[in-house]
């Protein structure tokens, strides 16, 4: 199965410098310091609901936008994910989860297939998915996960059924994601490897 030894990582660039430790296997005990206000509370949000213990740190060119930073976050995450995931034993894989947010409703379905791949719909909302929150520009929740998954190896579809409201939209995202990883690693002792290929 998955390590539920906590993993430490680290990456530093011109643009940020990252530290965090993550523990798949966790209560969802949390400390994020992104510098991003709005990133902070969706990644408050991610842990708590996937019950992962994250402490995370990052010091970015806040300055210039929040686009390095958030974004080489996920690349951080996805990271440390697939150090803990990969050979992928002993647990489901495969996992789903359809979270409301007031009139706000977000589903992700999410495989850990070792594979990276990430479908992000937004067709639901009004008009075009833009906009902010805030100063948090929404754009960015997409690059967000797209780092995640393609640094994860992972597949996730997250699709948007219906929202008006972008601040429960982007919560309903975190939430869903984050509620569909934790189904997905589920210890079950009657799974060895989750694939025919017999590796993962």
């Amino acid at each position: 199965m998955p390590s539920q030894i906590p993993y430490t990582f680290s990456r530093k660039t011109k643009e940020t410098d990252i530290k965090l430790n993550i523990s798949l296997y966790g209560k969802g005990n949390v400390c994020v310091k992104s510098g991003v206000g709005f990133f902070d509370h969706m990644l408050e949000a991610f842990a708590k609901h996937g019950l992962l213990d994250l402490e995370l740190e990052c010091v970015g060119d806040t300055h210039i936008d929040y686009h390095h930073s958030v974004e080489d976050c996920g690349i951080a995450l996805g990271s440390a994910l697939k150090a803990l995931l990969y050979p992928l034993e002993g647990v489901e894989r495969f996992g789903n989860a359809s979270v409301v947010m007031d009139e706000a409703n977000v589903e992700c379905d999410i495989d850990l297939a070792n594979r990276a791949y990430l479908v992000f719909d937004m067709d639901a909302y009004h008009g075009e998915f833009k906009g902010k929150i805030g100063d948090f520009d929404i754009e960015l929740v997409e690059e967000f996960f797209k780092a995640l998954c393609f640094n994860a190896n992972m597949s996730a579809h997250i699709v948007l059924k219906r929202g008006k409201n972008l601040h429960h939209i982007v919560e309903a995202i975190f939430k869903a994601f984050s509620l569909a990883l934790r189904r997905a690693l589920v210890v079950n002792p009657r799974i060895i490897t989750p694939s025919t290929k017999g590796v993962l």
